[in-house]
């Protein structure tokens, strides 16, 4: 399986990025891990962005847009439904991060699952890193690492 995540903007500050790359790295044990970085626009508009997201969408990828609206879930239960989509052998699970105002109507249209991480808000750069540490976990439970305790 194949792990995209798309998100609006780079990751600028030095600290964030070293830890997304780090959990980049590890997850390249379980699967192929992609990264798009969308340029955002200014002033922040999720319309635009929602359109250029959906620009470069595979039409078959399982999209799992967050969203303060999305399902809680606990590390487990993320580690069961990445258990479950890989049983259901879905090529690519593609995860995106919206902008400043959050996603569009569409993108939320175009998802299969719409996940929250937190009742907590969260910097984008750090919402980024939070995500990757997750699935990683997931992972690591599925394939019993004694990472997750």
């Amino acid at each position: 399986m194949k792990l995209r995540f798309i998100w609006i903007g780079k990751t600028r500050n030095i600290n964030w990025r070293s830890l997304q790359e780090d959990y980049l790295r590890r997850l390249e044990h379980f699967a192929k891990c992609e990264v798009v970085e969308i340029r955002d626009s200014k002033p922040p508009d999720k319309e635009i962005e929602g359109k250029r997201i959906l620009e470069i969408l595979n039409p078959n990828s399982f999209v799992i847009a967050l969203d303060p609206a999305g399902t809680q879930v606990t590390s487990v239960k993320l580690s069961e439904m990445i258990g479950d989509w890989q049983s259901r052998s879905i090529r690519e699970l593609c995860f995106i991060i919206g902008g400043a105002d959050g996603i569009s109507a569409e993108v939320r249209n175009r998802a299969d699952y719409m996940l929250s991480l937190s009742f907590l808000t969260f910097t984008h750069e750090m919402a980024r890193v939070i995500l990757l540490e997750q699935i990683y976990r997931g992972y690591s439970i599925l394939k019993g690492f004694p990472y997750q305790k």
